[in-house]
């Protein structure tokens, strides 16, 4: 029975990068995000080039939902030796107009759902004594921007979490690590986002997906001799 890859927030840009990579590896592909049918093609294209994966819906921010996960991918698919949580909900809001329902829904995106997957992977690897726990996160865990309080506060949250996890787990064989990914996204909806900077640059203004995926790929190869806690990510051309 192979190891099992779970991908949190596997969306169509750096998750699905991510579970082509290590389905690769010979791991096991179980990807989840909140409306399981959009991962329908993500699925059916793995398993077309030879790969086991499975597609979960998951609410990450429900204690109960992410509990069940575990259990059942542990019980009837294999043993988590990786989990990827990928979840975010960025939006730009004024701090005059930002309310309690929308600063709550951004934190719980990803510092509630981050804690709540992250526990249960951290469950069910420490007995085991390995595995490898990576939290994707932004420009806004280490600054936060005009406008972003509520993504800046979330992102801060996630990667607090990472750091205290990396100290408590790793002499129990757990590598955790915190990516911060500083740039948009290569897609062609960045390009439509930002049609200036894709004008001047081309898609070297943006990261590429399959990129960042081979830096999570190497963060999980690492000896535990010289593990890398923290990676940032960006394009040569972006400004820090």
């Amino acid at each position: 029975m192979s190891d099992v890859c779970l991908i949190v927030g596997a969306g169509d840009g750096t998750g699905a990068a991510v579970a082509h990579r290590f389905a690769r590896e010979g791991f096991t592909i179980c990807a989840a995000r909140r409306n399981g049918d959009k991962l329908l093609p993500l699925i059916d294209g793995l398993k077309a080039q030879g790969h086991a994966a499975h597609g979960h819906a998951l609410d990450a921010r429900d204690e109960e939902q992410v509990v069940r996960l575990f259990a059942e991918i542990e019980g009837s698919i294999g043993p988590v030796g990786v989990c990827v949580f990928n979840v975010g909900g960025n939006v730009r809001i004024p701090i005059r107009e930002m309310t309690r329902e929308k600063y709550f829904k951004v934190w719980e995106m990803s510092a509630l759902a981050g804690f709540l997957v992250c526990r249960e992977a951290a469950r069910v690897m420490v007995p085991r004594g390995r595995g490898t726990i990576l939290m994707t996160g932004a420009t806004a865990s280490m600054r936060g921007g005009s406008g972003f309080a509520a993504f800046a506060g979330a992102k801060h949250a996630l990667r607090a979490l990472a750091q205290s996890m990396a100290r408590e787990l790793g002499p129990e064989g757990i590598h955790v690590a915190h990516l911060v990914v500083d740039g948009g996204i290569d897609s062609e909806a960045a390009h439509v986002r930002q049609p200036d900077r894709y004008a001047r640059h081309g898609r070297a203004a943006f990261i590429d997906p399959e990129a960042i995926a081979e830096a999570y790929w190497h963060l999980h190869c690492q000896p535990r001799t010289a593990w890398t806690h923290e990676m940032d990510i960006r394009p040569a051309i972006e400004t820090w």
